[in-house]
Protein backbone atom coordinates (compact mmCIF):
# COMPACT_ATOMS: atom_id res chain seq x y z
CA UNK A 1 0.00 0.00 0.00
CA UNK A 2 1.43 3.52 -1.01
CA UNK A 3 3.07 5.61 1.67
CA UNK A 4 0.53 8.15 1.86
CA UNK A 5 -2.46 6.01 2.77
CA UNK A 6 -0.69 4.56 5.96
CA UNK A 7 -2.07 6.96 8.22
CA UNK A 8 -5.50 5.02 7.42
CA UNK A 9 -4.75 1.76 6.80
CA UNK A 10 -6.46 -0.38 9.90
CA UNK A 11 -3.09 -2.32 11.24
CA UNK A 12 -2.91 -4.29 14.48
CA UNK A 13 -2.34 -1.75 17.43
CA UNK A 14 1.46 -3.03 17.91
CA UNK A 15 2.60 -1.96 14.05
CA UNK A 16 0.87 1.45 14.53
CA UNK A 17 3.66 4.00 14.86
CA UNK A 18 1.46 6.51 15.98
CA UNK A 19 2.31 8.78 18.91
CA UNK A 20 -0.24 10.05 22.00
CA UNK A 21 0.99 13.62 20.76
CA UNK A 22 1.03 12.96 17.10
CA UNK A 23 -2.90 11.93 17.92
CA UNK A 24 -3.11 14.73 20.06
CA UNK A 25 -2.27 17.17 17.42
CA UNK A 26 -4.16 15.55 14.78
CA UNK A 27 -7.36 16.02 16.62
CA UNK A 28 -6.13 19.67 17.73
CA UNK A 29 -6.22 20.84 14.56
CA UNK A 30 -9.34 18.79 13.23
CA UNK A 31 -11.11 20.34 16.58
CA UNK A 32 -10.01 24.18 15.73
CA UNK A 33 -11.28 23.47 12.12
CA UNK A 34 -14.21 22.39 13.07
CA UNK A 35 -15.00 24.99 15.72
CA UNK A 36 -13.66 27.73 13.43
CA UNK A 37 -16.27 26.89 10.87
CA UNK A 38 -19.10 26.25 13.59
CA UNK A 39 -18.10 30.01 14.53
CA UNK A 40 -18.08 31.25 11.11
CA UNK A 41 -22.11 29.94 10.10
CA UNK A 42 -23.56 30.56 13.35
CA UNK A 43 -22.87 34.56 11.98
CA UNK A 44 -25.48 34.05 8.66
CA UNK A 45 -27.66 31.92 10.47
CA UNK A 46 -27.78 34.20 13.61
CA UNK A 47 -28.84 36.81 11.37
CA UNK A 48 -31.47 34.83 9.53
CA UNK A 49 -33.07 33.19 12.09
CA UNK A 50 -33.60 36.25 14.43
CA UNK A 51 -33.15 35.98 18.68
CA UNK A 52 -36.10 34.07 18.90
CA UNK A 53 -35.78 31.81 16.15
CA UNK A 54 -32.22 31.31 17.48
CA UNK A 55 -33.77 30.64 20.91
CA UNK A 56 -36.43 27.66 19.55
CA UNK A 57 -32.62 26.40 17.90
CA UNK A 58 -30.89 25.94 21.26
CA UNK A 59 -33.86 24.76 22.78
CA UNK A 60 -34.24 22.15 20.17
CA UNK A 61 -30.43 21.10 20.26
CA UNK A 62 -29.87 21.04 23.88
CA UNK A 63 -32.61 18.29 24.41
CA UNK A 64 -31.07 16.63 21.05
CA UNK A 65 -27.50 16.43 22.55
CA UNK A 66 -29.14 15.07 25.56
CA UNK A 67 -30.83 12.59 24.17
CA UNK A 68 -27.50 11.90 21.95
CA UNK A 69 -25.49 11.64 25.10
CA UNK A 70 -27.86 8.90 26.35
CA UNK A 71 -27.57 6.60 23.38
CA UNK A 72 -24.33 7.32 21.65
CA UNK A 73 -22.04 9.91 23.52
CA UNK A 74 -20.59 6.80 25.02
CA UNK A 75 -20.12 4.39 21.88
CA UNK A 76 -16.79 5.69 20.38
CA UNK A 77 -14.84 5.66 23.66
CA UNK A 78 -16.39 1.86 24.55
CA UNK A 79 -15.66 0.60 21.14
CA UNK A 80 -12.47 1.72 21.16
CA UNK A 81 -11.42 0.53 24.69
CA UNK A 82 -13.24 -3.09 23.91
CA UNK A 83 -11.68 -3.00 20.17
CA UNK A 84 -8.06 -2.20 21.81
CA UNK A 85 -7.92 -5.11 24.18
CA UNK A 86 -8.65 -7.33 21.78
CA UNK A 87 -6.21 -6.28 19.01
CA UNK A 88 -3.24 -6.57 21.42
CA UNK A 89 -4.16 -10.03 22.33
CA UNK A 90 -4.50 -10.80 18.47
CA UNK A 91 -7.96 -11.68 18.42
CA UNK A 92 -8.64 -9.95 15.46
CA UNK A 93 -11.99 -12.33 14.55
CA UNK A 94 -13.43 -10.92 17.36
CA UNK A 95 -12.65 -7.21 17.28
CA UNK A 96 -14.33 -7.29 14.10
CA UNK A 97 -17.14 -9.01 15.80
CA UNK A 98 -17.05 -6.17 18.26
CA UNK A 99 -17.88 -3.61 15.32
CA UNK A 100 -20.35 -5.90 13.80
CA UNK A 101 -22.00 -6.22 17.44
CA UNK A 102 -21.75 -2.47 18.33
CA UNK A 103 -23.21 -1.67 14.85
CA UNK A 104 -26.59 -3.46 15.75
CA UNK A 105 -25.99 -2.23 19.31
CA UNK A 106 -25.89 1.49 18.36
CA UNK A 107 -28.86 1.26 15.59
CA UNK A 108 -31.36 -0.03 18.80
CA UNK A 109 -30.26 2.49 21.39
CA UNK A 110 -30.01 4.83 18.81
CA UNK A 111 -33.63 4.10 17.00
CA UNK A 112 -35.32 4.60 20.55
CA UNK A 113 -33.20 7.70 21.06
CA UNK A 114 -34.69 8.51 17.81
CA UNK A 115 -38.47 7.91 18.63
CA UNK A 116 -38.38 9.35 22.22
CA UNK A 117 -37.10 12.86 20.35
CA UNK A 118 -39.98 12.51 18.02
CA UNK A 119 -42.88 11.70 20.03
CA UNK A 120 -41.92 12.61 23.45
CA UNK A 121 -40.90 16.17 22.56
CA UNK A 122 -43.95 17.91 23.63
CA UNK A 123 -43.39 16.60 27.12
CA UNK A 124 -39.55 17.43 27.71
CA UNK A 125 -39.50 20.69 26.02
CA UNK A 126 -40.74 23.68 28.90
CA UNK A 127 -44.65 24.28 28.41
CA UNK A 128 -43.95 28.05 27.21
CA UNK A 129 -41.12 26.93 24.18
CA UNK A 130 -43.05 24.46 22.34
CA UNK A 131 -42.57 25.95 19.01
CA UNK A 132 -39.40 24.54 19.21
CA UNK A 133 -41.04 20.88 18.54
CA UNK A 134 -40.71 21.27 14.82
CA UNK A 135 -37.04 21.73 14.76
CA UNK A 136 -36.57 19.14 17.43
CA UNK A 137 -38.53 16.48 15.18
CA UNK A 138 -36.33 16.99 12.46
CA UNK A 139 -33.03 16.29 14.78
CA UNK A 140 -34.63 12.61 15.88
CA UNK A 141 -33.31 10.94 12.63
CA UNK A 142 -29.70 12.34 13.42
CA UNK A 143 -29.41 10.61 16.54
CA UNK A 144 -29.70 7.59 15.07
CA UNK A 145 -27.42 8.34 12.48
CA UNK A 146 -24.88 9.90 15.03
CA UNK A 147 -25.02 6.48 16.56
CA UNK A 148 -23.97 4.75 13.87
CA UNK A 149 -20.79 7.16 13.71
CA UNK A 150 -19.84 6.72 17.22
CA UNK A 151 -19.28 2.98 16.21
CA UNK A 152 -17.21 3.72 13.04
CA UNK A 153 -15.12 6.30 14.61
CA UNK A 154 -14.36 4.42 17.87
CA UNK A 155 -13.36 1.18 15.72
CA UNK A 156 -10.17 3.71 13.68
CA UNK A 157 -9.61 4.96 16.98
CA UNK A 158 -8.72 1.13 18.38
CA UNK A 159 -6.55 1.18 15.53
CA UNK A 160 -4.15 4.43 16.88
CA UNK A 161 -5.58 6.37 14.00
CA UNK A 162 -7.81 9.97 14.38
CA UNK A 163 -6.99 10.66 11.03
CA UNK A 164 -10.28 9.29 9.97
CA UNK A 165 -12.31 10.72 12.95
CA UNK A 166 -11.10 14.38 11.98
CA UNK A 167 -11.95 14.62 8.68
CA UNK A 168 -15.36 13.23 9.03
CA UNK A 169 -15.72 15.99 11.69
CA UNK A 170 -14.42 18.59 9.29
CA UNK A 171 -16.82 17.48 6.54
CA UNK A 172 -19.71 16.78 8.87
CA UNK A 173 -19.09 20.96 10.05
CA UNK A 174 -18.83 21.99 6.44
CA UNK A 175 -22.02 20.60 5.24
CA UNK A 176 -23.63 21.30 8.28
CA UNK A 177 -22.58 24.89 7.92
CA UNK A 178 -23.53 25.32 3.72
CA UNK A 179 -27.34 23.38 4.92
CA UNK A 180 -27.67 24.75 8.33
CA UNK A 181 -27.48 28.51 6.83
CA UNK A 182 -29.35 27.67 3.03
CA UNK A 183 -32.10 25.65 4.85
CA UNK A 184 -33.05 28.23 6.81
CA UNK A 185 -33.12 30.74 4.79
CA UNK A 186 -35.10 28.74 1.73
CA UNK A 187 -37.84 28.02 4.31
CA UNK A 188 -38.13 30.88 5.34
CA UNK A 189 -38.85 32.49 2.44
CA UNK A 190 -40.99 29.76 0.86
CA UNK A 191 -43.08 29.73 3.72
CA UNK A 192 -42.91 32.77 6.27
CA UNK A 193 -42.07 35.83 3.88
CA UNK A 194 -43.39 37.66 6.46
CA UNK A 195 -41.51 37.34 9.67
CA UNK A 196 -42.46 36.89 12.82
CA UNK A 197 -42.84 33.83 15.21
CA UNK A 198 -43.60 31.49 11.93
CA UNK A 199 -40.29 32.62 10.39
CA UNK A 200 -38.53 31.75 13.73
CA UNK A 201 -39.51 28.41 13.73
CA UNK A 202 -39.11 27.44 10.35
CA UNK A 203 -35.67 28.95 10.16
CA UNK A 204 -35.09 26.73 13.78
CA UNK A 205 -36.33 24.11 11.69
CA UNK A 206 -33.80 24.72 8.68
CA UNK A 207 -30.71 25.21 11.16
CA UNK A 208 -31.50 21.82 12.16
CA UNK A 209 -31.85 20.26 8.87
CA UNK A 210 -27.94 21.09 8.63
CA UNK A 211 -27.11 19.23 11.52
CA UNK A 212 -28.90 15.85 10.20
CA UNK A 213 -27.01 16.63 6.93
CA UNK A 214 -23.59 17.17 8.70
CA UNK A 215 -23.53 13.83 10.45
CA UNK A 216 -24.86 12.05 7.57
CA UNK A 217 -22.06 13.48 5.39
CA UNK A 218 -19.61 12.26 8.48
CA UNK A 219 -21.53 8.98 8.46
CA UNK A 220 -20.47 8.76 4.63
CA UNK A 221 -16.56 10.05 4.89
CA UNK A 222 -16.40 7.28 7.91
CA UNK A 223 -17.88 4.43 5.36
CA UNK A 224 -15.79 5.40 2.36
CA UNK A 225 -12.67 4.77 4.95
CA UNK A 226 -14.10 1.24 5.86
CA UNK A 227 -14.74 0.39 2.50
CA UNK A 228 -11.21 1.51 1.49
CA UNK A 229 -9.36 -0.84 4.51
CA UNK A 230 -12.03 -3.87 3.37
CA UNK A 231 -8.26 -5.79 2.31
CA UNK A 232 -6.73 -5.00 5.36
CA UNK A 233 -9.69 -6.43 6.89
CA UNK A 234 -9.04 -9.54 5.71
CA UNK A 235 -5.43 -9.98 6.32
CA UNK A 236 -5.97 -9.37 9.90
CA UNK A 237 -8.76 -11.70 10.35
CA UNK A 238 -6.23 -14.39 8.61
CA UNK A 239 -3.72 -13.24 11.22
CA UNK A 240 -5.75 -14.36 13.82
CA UNK A 241 -4.81 -18.21 15.48
CA UNK A 242 -6.01 -17.45 18.80
CA UNK A 243 -9.32 -19.84 17.54
CA UNK A 244 -11.69 -18.15 20.26
CA UNK A 245 -14.10 -15.81 18.77
CA UNK A 246 -16.68 -14.30 20.82
CA UNK A 247 -21.10 -14.89 20.80
CA UNK A 248 -22.73 -12.11 19.96
CA UNK A 249 -24.35 -11.99 23.37
CA UNK A 250 -20.84 -11.94 24.90
CA UNK A 251 -20.03 -8.42 22.74
CA UNK A 252 -23.25 -6.81 23.70
CA UNK A 253 -23.01 -7.52 27.23
CA UNK A 254 -19.59 -6.43 27.71
CA UNK A 255 -20.37 -3.22 25.92
CA UNK A 256 -23.62 -2.81 28.14
CA UNK A 257 -21.24 -3.01 31.22
CA UNK A 258 -18.61 -0.90 29.35
CA UNK A 259 -21.11 2.07 28.45
CA UNK A 260 -23.36 2.11 31.27
CA UNK A 261 -21.12 3.83 34.13
CA UNK A 262 -20.01 6.14 31.53
CA UNK A 263 -23.11 7.38 30.19
CA UNK A 264 -24.94 8.35 33.41
CA UNK A 265 -21.30 10.15 34.11
CA UNK A 266 -21.79 11.86 30.75
CA UNK A 267 -25.14 12.23 31.40
CA UNK A 268 -25.22 13.87 34.42
CA UNK A 269 -22.31 16.16 33.42
CA UNK A 270 -24.32 17.33 30.45
CA UNK A 271 -27.86 17.54 31.83
CA UNK A 272 -26.97 20.75 33.45
CA UNK A 273 -27.64 22.60 29.73
CA UNK A 274 -31.41 20.92 29.51
CA UNK A 275 -31.86 21.41 33.16
CA UNK A 276 -30.77 24.96 33.28
CA UNK A 277 -32.69 26.02 30.24
CA UNK A 278 -35.71 24.45 31.62
CA UNK A 279 -35.83 26.32 35.20
CA UNK A 280 -34.34 29.48 33.67
CA UNK A 281 -37.73 29.49 31.41
CA UNK A 282 -39.94 28.30 34.06
CA UNK A 283 -39.23 30.49 36.87
CA UNK A 284 -39.02 33.84 34.43
CA UNK A 285 -42.36 32.81 33.04
CA UNK A 286 -43.78 32.78 36.71
CA UNK A 287 -42.45 36.39 36.66
CA UNK A 288 -44.58 37.24 33.60
CA UNK A 289 -41.18 37.56 31.31
CA UNK A 290 -42.45 37.01 28.01
CA UNK A 291 -41.95 34.07 25.92
CA UNK A 292 -40.22 35.75 23.14
CA UNK A 293 -37.78 37.53 25.42
CA UNK A 294 -36.14 34.56 27.29
CA UNK A 295 -36.07 33.07 23.80
CA UNK A 296 -33.84 35.80 22.60
CA UNK A 297 -31.34 35.44 25.97
CA UNK A 298 -30.85 32.04 25.94
CA UNK A 299 -30.34 32.09 21.97
CA UNK A 300 -27.76 34.48 22.41
CA UNK A 301 -26.84 32.47 25.14
CA UNK A 302 -26.41 29.37 23.92
CA UNK A 303 -25.65 30.13 19.93
CA UNK A 304 -23.17 32.80 20.94
CA UNK A 305 -21.66 32.56 24.25
CA UNK A 306 -21.32 29.26 24.72
CA UNK A 307 -19.59 28.47 20.73
CA UNK A 308 -16.62 30.47 21.50
CA UNK A 309 -16.42 29.14 25.12
CA UNK A 310 -16.43 25.72 23.82
CA UNK A 311 -13.47 26.25 21.36
CA UNK A 312 -11.05 26.41 24.33
CA UNK A 313 -12.26 23.57 26.22
CA UNK A 314 -12.50 20.87 22.59
CA UNK A 315 -8.39 22.00 22.11
CA UNK A 316 -8.00 21.18 25.79
CA UNK A 317 -10.04 17.84 25.79
CA UNK A 318 -8.47 17.01 22.67
CA UNK A 319 -5.26 17.04 23.97
CA UNK A 320 -5.66 15.39 27.36
CA UNK A 321 -8.09 12.61 25.82
CA UNK A 322 -5.03 11.30 23.94
CA UNK A 323 -2.78 11.36 27.44
CA UNK A 324 -5.07 10.08 29.99
CA UNK A 325 -4.36 6.26 28.85
CA UNK A 326 -0.93 6.49 29.60
CA UNK A 327 -2.14 7.25 33.68
CA UNK A 328 -4.30 4.16 32.72
CA UNK A 329 -1.41 2.04 32.21
CA UNK A 330 0.73 3.73 35.26
CA UNK A 331 -1.61 3.16 37.91
CA UNK A 332 -2.70 -0.30 36.56
CA UNK A 333 1.06 -1.31 37.14
CA UNK A 334 1.14 0.38 40.63
CA UNK A 335 3.37 3.41 39.17
CA UNK A 336 1.83 6.07 41.72
CA UNK A 337 4.21 8.36 41.18
CA UNK A 338 4.43 8.30 37.13
CA UNK A 339 0.73 8.38 37.23
CA UNK A 340 1.19 12.03 39.29
CA UNK A 341 3.59 13.57 37.16
CA UNK A 342 1.51 12.36 34.06
CA UNK A 343 -2.34 14.11 35.47
CA UNK A 344 0.16 16.99 36.13
CA UNK A 345 1.81 17.08 32.96
CA UNK A 346 -2.18 16.74 31.54
CA UNK A 347 -3.34 19.70 33.71
CA UNK A 348 0.02 21.86 32.99
CA UNK A 349 -0.87 21.37 29.18
CA UNK A 350 -4.36 22.41 29.77
CA UNK A 351 -3.72 25.40 31.81
CA UNK A 352 -1.11 26.10 29.05
CA UNK A 353 -4.04 26.76 26.63
CA UNK A 354 -7.16 27.64 28.89
CA UNK A 355 -5.93 30.22 31.06
CA UNK A 356 -5.01 32.60 27.91
CA UNK A 357 -7.82 31.76 26.20
CA UNK A 358 -9.93 33.15 29.10
CA UNK A 359 -7.52 36.27 29.34
CA UNK A 360 -8.02 36.81 25.23
CA UNK A 361 -11.67 36.21 25.63
CA UNK A 362 -12.08 38.58 28.23
CA UNK A 363 -10.06 41.28 27.32
CA UNK A 364 -11.56 41.22 23.61
CA UNK A 365 -14.97 40.18 24.46
CA UNK A 366 -16.85 42.94 22.28
CA UNK A 367 -14.85 42.79 18.95
CA UNK A 368 -14.58 39.07 19.26
CA UNK A 369 -18.52 39.63 19.13
CA UNK A 370 -18.44 42.04 16.89
CA UNK A 371 -16.54 40.73 14.26
CA UNK A 372 -18.24 36.88 14.69
CA UNK A 373 -21.72 37.91 15.16
CA UNK A 374 -22.96 41.43 13.93
CA UNK A 375 -26.69 40.54 14.48
CA UNK A 376 -25.67 39.78 18.34
CA UNK A 377 -26.68 42.66 20.97
CA UNK A 378 -24.67 44.13 23.78
CA UNK A 379 -25.81 40.94 25.66
CA UNK A 380 -23.63 38.17 24.08
CA UNK A 381 -20.28 40.51 24.87
CA UNK A 382 -21.39 41.02 28.46
CA UNK A 383 -21.81 37.40 28.75
CA UNK A 384 -18.08 36.80 27.03
CA UNK A 385 -17.04 39.59 29.30
CA UNK A 386 -18.20 38.13 32.46
CA UNK A 387 -18.41 34.32 31.85
CA UNK A 388 -14.82 33.99 29.75
CA UNK A 389 -13.67 33.01 33.56
CA UNK A 390 -15.76 29.02 33.04
CA UNK A 391 -13.16 28.01 31.11
CA UNK A 392 -10.32 27.08 33.42
CA UNK A 393 -12.64 25.27 36.44
CA UNK A 394 -14.89 23.67 32.96
CA UNK A 395 -11.51 22.29 31.43
CA UNK A 396 -10.18 21.30 35.15
CA UNK A 397 -13.31 19.24 35.77
CA UNK A 398 -13.02 17.43 32.87
CA UNK A 399 -9.58 16.52 33.12
CA UNK A 400 -9.75 15.52 36.76
CA UNK A 401 -13.28 13.63 36.19
CA UNK A 402 -11.42 11.26 33.01
CA UNK A 403 -8.38 10.80 35.78
CA UNK A 404 -10.66 9.12 37.81
CA UNK A 405 -11.87 7.22 35.24
CA UNK A 406 -8.96 5.97 33.67
CA UNK A 407 -8.08 4.58 37.06
CA UNK A 408 -11.33 2.95 37.73
CA UNK A 409 -13.68 5.11 39.80
CA UNK A 410 -15.92 5.62 37.36
CA UNK A 411 -18.47 5.34 40.60
CA UNK A 412 -16.78 8.36 42.40
CA UNK A 413 -16.96 10.47 39.25
CA UNK A 414 -20.55 9.52 38.76
CA UNK A 415 -21.14 11.13 42.71
CA UNK A 416 -19.35 14.24 42.18
CA UNK A 417 -20.97 15.11 38.95
CA UNK A 418 -24.05 14.52 40.77
CA UNK A 419 -23.46 16.60 43.98
CA UNK A 420 -22.41 19.49 41.52
CA UNK A 421 -25.67 18.98 39.27
CA UNK A 422 -27.50 18.99 42.30
CA UNK A 423 -25.64 22.23 43.76
CA UNK A 424 -26.31 23.80 40.42
CA UNK A 425 -30.03 23.70 40.34
CA UNK A 426 -30.45 25.22 43.55
CA UNK A 427 -28.15 27.47 43.04
CA UNK A 428 -29.78 28.86 39.95
CA UNK A 429 -33.25 28.27 41.25
CA UNK A 430 -32.35 31.15 44.03
CA UNK A 431 -30.43 32.96 42.25
CA UNK A 432 -33.72 33.56 39.86
CA UNK A 433 -36.10 33.63 42.55
CA UNK A 434 -34.26 36.37 44.46
CA UNK A 435 -33.06 38.23 40.98
CA UNK A 436 -34.91 37.56 38.34
CA UNK A 437 -33.68 40.69 36.88
CA UNK A 438 -30.26 38.63 36.39
CA UNK A 439 -32.06 36.74 33.66
CA UNK A 440 -29.42 35.45 31.58
CA UNK A 441 -26.48 35.93 33.22
CA UNK A 442 -27.73 33.89 36.31
CA UNK A 443 -27.72 30.67 34.37
CA UNK A 444 -24.22 31.80 33.31
CA UNK A 445 -22.92 31.86 36.79
CA UNK A 446 -24.60 28.43 37.79
CA UNK A 447 -22.93 26.98 35.45
CA UNK A 448 -19.52 28.40 36.15
CA UNK A 449 -20.36 27.02 39.95
CA UNK A 450 -21.17 23.71 38.67
CA UNK A 451 -17.79 23.20 37.15
CA UNK A 452 -16.21 24.93 40.59
CA UNK A 453 -17.58 22.26 42.32
CA UNK A 454 -17.18 19.45 40.33
CA UNK A 455 -13.44 19.88 39.83
CA UNK A 456 -13.38 20.53 44.01
CA UNK A 457 -14.57 17.18 44.68
CA UNK A 458 -12.99 15.33 42.15
CA UNK A 459 -9.85 17.19 43.39
CA UNK A 460 -10.72 15.67 46.54
CA UNK A 461 -10.70 12.02 45.19
CA UNK A 462 -7.61 12.23 43.47
CA UNK A 463 -5.92 13.05 46.60
CA UNK A 464 -7.30 10.34 48.26
CA UNK A 465 -6.51 7.75 45.75
CA UNK A 466 -2.92 8.57 44.38
CA UNK A 467 -2.09 11.57 46.72
CA UNK A 468 -1.98 14.01 43.83
CA UNK A 469 -0.80 17.37 44.60
CA UNK A 470 -1.60 20.67 42.04
CA UNK A 471 2.31 22.08 41.01
CA UNK A 472 0.06 25.83 41.52
CA UNK A 473 3.23 27.68 40.54
CA UNK A 474 3.77 25.93 37.54
CA UNK A 475 0.37 25.14 36.10
CA UNK A 476 -1.45 27.99 37.25
CA UNK A 477 0.64 31.24 38.06
CA UNK A 478 3.12 31.15 35.33
CA UNK A 479 0.57 30.69 32.51
CA UNK A 480 -1.81 33.68 34.27
CA UNK A 481 1.10 36.13 34.93
CA UNK A 482 2.29 35.44 30.99
CA UNK A 483 -1.63 35.58 29.76
CA UNK A 484 -2.22 38.63 32.01
CA UNK A 485 0.82 40.59 30.53
CA UNK A 486 -0.78 38.95 26.64
CA UNK A 487 -3.84 40.56 27.84
CA UNK A 488 -2.60 44.00 28.25
CA UNK A 489 -0.88 43.83 25.01
CA UNK A 490 -3.32 42.27 23.15
CA UNK A 491 -6.25 44.98 24.06
CA UNK A 492 -3.84 47.77 23.53
CA UNK A 493 -2.94 46.57 19.72
CA UNK A 494 -6.59 45.94 19.03
CA UNK A 495 -7.28 49.81 20.05
CA UNK A 496 -3.96 51.37 18.73
CA UNK A 497 -4.87 49.54 15.20
CA UNK A 498 -8.51 50.33 15.32
CA UNK A 499 -8.16 53.90 16.09
CA UNK A 500 -5.65 54.72 12.37
CA UNK A 501 -7.83 51.90 10.79
CA UNK A 502 -11.33 51.75 11.97
CA UNK A 503 -11.55 47.88 10.63
CA UNK A 504 -12.50 45.79 13.37
CA UNK A 505 -11.88 42.62 11.27
CA UNK A 506 -7.99 43.85 10.55
CA UNK A 507 -7.68 44.86 14.40
CA UNK A 508 -8.63 41.88 15.66
CA UNK A 509 -7.02 39.30 13.39
CA UNK A 510 -3.42 41.19 13.87
CA UNK A 511 -4.10 41.53 17.72
CA UNK A 512 -4.82 37.46 18.68
CA UNK A 513 -2.29 35.95 15.92
CA UNK A 514 0.32 38.69 17.72
CA UNK A 515 -0.75 38.10 21.28
CA UNK A 516 -0.17 33.53 20.61
CA UNK A 517 3.48 34.82 19.63
CA UNK A 518 3.67 37.17 23.09
CA UNK A 519 1.91 34.47 25.17
CA UNK A 520 4.76 31.93 24.29
CA UNK A 521 7.75 34.64 24.49
CA UNK A 522 6.22 35.34 27.81
CA UNK A 523 5.62 31.89 28.84
CA UNK A 524 8.86 30.61 28.15
CA UNK A 525 10.25 33.11 29.73
CA UNK A 526 8.51 33.35 32.83
CA UNK A 527 8.57 29.08 33.40
CA UNK A 528 11.63 28.48 32.13
CA UNK A 529 10.13 25.76 29.91
CA UNK A 530 12.59 23.82 27.87
CA UNK A 531 12.74 22.51 24.22
CA UNK A 532 12.86 19.21 25.42
CA UNK A 533 9.64 20.12 28.11
CA UNK A 534 7.80 21.35 25.03
CA UNK A 535 8.37 18.59 22.53
CA UNK A 536 5.91 17.21 25.38
CA UNK A 537 3.12 19.40 24.15
CA UNK A 538 0.99 18.90 20.71
CA UNK A 539 2.35 20.42 18.10
CA UNK A 540 5.38 21.46 20.18
CA UNK A 541 7.69 20.64 17.58
CA UNK A 542 6.31 22.99 16.19
CA UNK A 543 6.17 25.77 18.38
CA UNK A 544 9.49 25.29 19.35
CA UNK A 545 10.61 26.14 15.29
CA UNK A 546 7.99 29.40 15.43
CA UNK A 547 10.41 30.34 18.86
CA UNK A 548 13.82 29.80 17.08
CA UNK A 549 12.77 32.34 14.61
CA UNK A 550 12.06 34.06 17.20
CA UNK A 551 14.93 34.02 18.68
CA UNK A 552 13.90 32.46 22.33
CA UNK A 553 15.41 29.12 21.59
CA UNK A 554 18.78 28.81 19.99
Amino acid sequence: MQQENDAVTVQPVAAKKNTLVRNASILMMATMISRIIGLIYRRPLGRILGPVGLGYYGYASNLYAILLLISSYSIPMAVSKIVSERLALKRYKSSQKVLRGALMYAAFVGGIAALVAYFGGPYLLPANQQNALPALRVLAPTIFLSAILGVLRGYFQAHATMLPTSVSQIWEQVFNAIVSVTAAYFLIQSFAPMGGTKAAIFGAIGGTMGTGAGVLTGLIVMAYFIIKNVPEYKREKSLDETGLEETYGTVFRIIFLMMTPIIFTTFVNNASTYLDSYIFSSILDRFHVDADTISAQYGEYSNYYIPIINIALALASASASAMMPEVSGKYAMHQIKEANEQINQTIRLTMFLSIPAMVGETVLAYPIMRVLFPSATKLSSMLLLTGAIYIVPATLSTITGSVLQSIGKQRNTLWNAVYALIFNLVFLAVLLLIAPGLGIYALMIANIMYSVVYAFFNGIMLKKYLGFKNEIRKTYLQPLAASALMGLFAYGMYHFIFHFSKEPYLSLGVSVLSAVFVYLILYVAISGTTKEEMRKYPMGTKIIKVLRILHIYH
